[in-house]
C-alpha cells in the first residue's frame, strides 16, 4: 500500500461518529489523522507492525549486553548472615 498525506484531518467529533469509516479509508487511502492541537494517526496494522522492530525479550537482551572482561565477586550464601525483616522465632 502506497503510504500518502492524509486527505483530512478528522475532528475528534467527527472521528467518534464516523469510526468505521475512518478505520476503511485508512486500509483504502492511507493513514488518517485526526485532531490538530494533539493529531493522532489511523493506520492499518499491518503497516504499523511492518514499520516498528520488535522488541527482544528481556531475558535474551540481559544476556547479550552482559558485560565481558569483568571479574564479579560473587558473595558466599553458605554464611550464617542475618535475615532482615524475619523474627528469629519464625526461623
Amino acid at each position: 500500500m502506497e503510504m500518502s498525506k492524509p486527505q483530512r484531518v478528522w475532528t475528534v467529533a467527527e472521528a467518534k461518529t464516523h469510526l468505521s469509516e475512518i478505520l476503511r479509508l485508512a486500509e483504502v487511502e492511507g493513514p488518517q489523522t485526526i485532531g490538530t492541537r494533539r493529531p493522532c494517526v489511523v493506520v492499518p496494522a499491518d503497516t504499523w507492525y511492518a514499520k516498528t522492530v520488535p522488541r527482544k525479550p528481556l531475558g535474551q537482551w540481559l544476556v547479550e549486553n552482559m558485560p565481558r572482561g569483568m571479574e564479579l565477586e560473587i558473595p558466599d550464601r553458605s554464611s550464617n548472615r542475618k535475615i532482615p525483616f524475619v523474627d528469629e522465632e519464625d526461623e
